[in-house]
C-alpha cells in the first residue's frame, strides 16, 4: 500500500487538503471524486479515510480555513495604529498575496463554497459578510 508523501513541517491532512484544493479548482467540487484525489495523492481511495471523514469536510476545512485566515487578518490590521490608507494597503497586499501564494483556497472558498453542507452554508455566508462589512 502506497503511503502518503510529505515534506518536513506538513502534515498527511495537509497533502491531502492542497490536493484537494487545487482538484477543487481544476474539476469543481461536485465533479471531483474521492478517486481522482487518492490517484493524485498516489494511495488507494479507502485510504483517504483514515485521514479525512469524507469530501464535504475537504471543503468545509478549505472554504472556512481561508475565510478565517482573512478575518484574522482583517482584525489585526484593524487593531494597528496605521492610518487608514496605510490598513487598506496592507489589507489589499494581503489579497494579492493568498491569490499568489494560495491561489487554489482562495478560488475553492470563492467558488464552491455554495457545496457546503446546509448546516454550514448560513455560518460560511456570515463570515463572508462580516468580512465586507468591515472592510
Amino acid at each position: 500500500m502506497a503511503r502518503i508523501k510529505t515534506d518536513k513541517d506538513v502534515t498527511k491532512k495537509e497533502v491531502i487538503l492542497n490536493t484537494a484544493a487545487s482538484l477543487f479548482r481544476q474539476r469543481g467540487y461536485k465533479a471531483s471524486s474521492m478517486r481522482d484525489l487518492a490517484e493524485k495523492i498516489g494511495i488507494e481511495a479507502a485510504s483517504l479515510y483514515n485521514h479525512i471523514r469524507s469530501k464535504s469536510e475537504l471543503l468545509y476545512d478549505i472554504c472556512f480555513s481561508t475565510a478565517a485566515l482573512y478575518n484574522e487578518h482583517l482584525e489585526s490590521v484593524e487593531n494597528s495604529k496605521q492610518t487608514n490608507l496605510k490598513k487598506v494597503e496592507d489589507i489589499l497586499r494581503f489579497q494579492i498575496r493568498q491569490m499568489i501564494d494560495n491561489s487554489d483556497y482562495v478560488i475553492v472558498a470563492d467558488r464552491e463554497w455554495v457545496h457546503l453542507d446546509d448546516a454550514y452554508i448560513a455560518n460560511y455566508q456570515s463570515m463572508k459578510h462580516n468580512y465586507r462589512k468591515r472592510m
